[in-house]
């Protein structure tokens, strides 16, 4: 991943950690693969939190995709969203 654009995506996740932290988790950059998904892990609460997913959807993919408009999907590799 080239260090400007993993540099915009710690920005971006920059303005939701403190939500993520006041409830004990966080979140950190796995992958960005060739096709700009982005692969995170949530890590702490978040990580086995029930509304992880919802997080994950409403939360860090909207705050990334805002900032970075050619990621395409953000995907959490520790959730299993149905």
């Amino acid at each position: 991943m080239e260090t400007g654009l993993r540099e915009k995506i710690e920005f971006a996740l920059d303005t939701i950690r403190p939500y993520l932290e006041a409830d004990g988790g966080n979140v950190r950059i796995v992958e960005l693969t060739d096709d700009l998904v982005l692969k995170i892990e949530m890590t702490g609460n978040c990580g086995s939190c029930p509304m992880s997913s919802m997080t994950l959807k409403a939360g860090v993919e909207e705050a990334i995709k805002r900032a970075i408009p050619e990621i395409t999907r953000v995907e959490a590799v520790n959730l299993t969203i149905a």
